[in-house]
């Protein structure tokens, strides 16, 4: 499963808010807002949300008291420039970086994990067609429901945004190094117990 799926495990084990902001985004473009269209849009081509609408986002998110105890974010920061300010945010905030988990995976496994993603449109229960397959193919366990596969998890959007990430992510890695983040790297690569037991390990062991 991915890193979504590992950051709610991982939340779970910590007693924090998992605080995604790909399912904040998803969220607002439910919500059919002005921003909740535009962001849709944007979503549906594979690109990636502007650095001011996820730093607003996230600074908002933030100032909840749930995180007082601490957080884990999924997703964010995306670009240097996201590192640099939500550096800012914490030093506003008197908050510290713990540790920053790096996923390391070949660039097939990737596609072939997201865009095997399936979910339920009913109830939104998750599911993959290689590592997790319903019972019945396109239909819920849980619900019965129809199991659909999000438009920005199809193998053409997954790549291109593989691309964006080398030219525009991939940078915030050499950043955090630079800025002595805690980098935490873990191998991706492995069942879902696997992976989670080397995330589990990285960030509480010294």
């Amino acid at each position: 499963m991915g890193k979504g799926t590992q950051a709610q495990r991982l939340s779970l084990a910590l007693g924090i808010p998992h605080i995604a902001t790909g399912d904040m985004l998803r969220a607002a473009v439910q919500s059919n807002t002005p921003l909740g269209l535009k962001v849709g849009a944007i979503i549906s081509r594979g690109e990636l949300v502007s650095d001011d609408t996820m730093v607003e986002v996230i600074k908002e998110r933030l100032s909840r008291p749930d995180t007082v105890r601490g957080f884990l974010l999924d997703g964010f920061p995306r670009t240097t420039h996201q590192a640099e300010v939500l550096g800012k945010i914490f030093d506003e905030q008197g908050r510290k970086v713990d540790g920053v988990v790096v996923l390391d995976a070949p660039d097939e496994a990737i596609v072939q994990r997201i865009a095997g993603r399936r979910t339920c449109e009913s109830c939104q229960a998750s599911y993959h067609v290689l590592a997790k397959p319903p019972k019945v193919e396109g239909v819920c366990d849980r619900c019965g429901g129809v199991l659909i596969q999000r438009s920005d998890d199809n193998e053409e959007t997954v790549r291109r945004r593989l691309k964006e990430y080398g030219t525009k992510t991939k940078p915030v890695i050499d950043y955090f190094k630079t800025h002595n983040w805690p980098m935490k790297p873990v191998d991706a690569i492995g069942d879902m117990d696997q992976v989670f037991g080397r995330i589990y390990a990285a960030i509480m062991l010294p």
